[in-house]
C-alpha cells in the first residue's frame, strides 16, 4: 500500500508527502528528485538538452519503479499521470490523491518559490498564468480519472491537509502520534 500524490505544480505534493510519511511511519520520495539524480542534472536541463519526451520516458520509468514499493508516500511529477502505463502503476500501487488549488494560487505559489526557474521549466511558450490555465484544462480530466480521492488545498495548513487525507483514506497515524 502506497499513497501517490498527484496534481499540478505547487499544489503541495512534496510538503504533504513528507508530512504524511512522518505521520504514518512510512518512507516518502519526490519523484522529480529521483529523476534528477538518475539523469545527473536538473529537470530544466533535461528539457533543454534532451527534450520533453526523454524527460517523460525517465519520469515514467522512475514512477513505475517507485509505485512497486510498499509503505511509500510518493510526490509524483505534475505530468506523470499523462501516460496510461503510469496511471495504471499509480493505481495498482495504492491510493492516489489529487491535490488541487485555484490557478491563481498555483501561480502565486510558483512565483514565491525560488527554485521554480531552475527546477520547473516552462512547458509551453505561454506566459505563466496562461500556461497554468492551458495545462490544467488538459490535465484535470486525467488527474480526475487517476485519483481515488480529490483534496482541495485552498486555505488549509499542511497539518490540516494531512489529517484530512489520512481520515478520508481511513489510515491511522503511527501509534506514537496518539501517545
Amino acid at each position: 500500500m502506497n499513497i501517490v500524490l498527484i496534481g499540478y505544480r505547487a499544489t503541495g505534493k512534496t510538503t504533504l508527502a513528507r508530512l504524511l510519511a512522518e505521520q504514518l511511519g512510512w518512507e516518502w520520495v519526490d519523484a522529480d528528485v529521483v529523476v534528477e539524480a538518475r539523469a545527473g542534472k536538473p529537470i530544466a536541463r533535461i528539457f533543454a538538452e534532451d527534450g520533453e519526451p526523454a524527460f517523460r520516458d525517465l519520469e515514467a520509468q522512475v514512477t513505475g519503479e517507485l509505485c512497486r514499493r510498499d509503505r511509500l508516500v510518493l510526490a509524483a511529477g505534475g505530468g506523470a499521470p499523462l501516460r496510461p502505463e503510469t496511471r495504471q502503476a499509480m493505481r495498482a500501487g495504492g491510493r492516489v490523491v489529487w491535490l488541487t488549488a485555484r490557478p491563481e494560487t498555483i501561480h502565486a505559489r510558483m512565483a514565491g518559490d525560488a527554485t521554480t526557474a531552475t527546477r520547473r521549466p516552462s512547458l509551453t511558450d505561454r506566459h505563466a498564468m496562461d500556461e497554468i490555465l492551458h495545462l490544467l484544462a488538459i490535465r484535470a480530466p486525467v488527474y480526475r480519472q487517476t485519483a481515488h480521492l480529490e483534496v482541495d488545498t485552498e486555505g488549509k495548513t499542511p497539518d490540516a491537509l494531512a489529517a484530512e487525507i489520512l481520515a478520508r483514506l481511513d489510515l491511522p497515524a503511527t501509534p506514537e502520534e496518539h501517545a
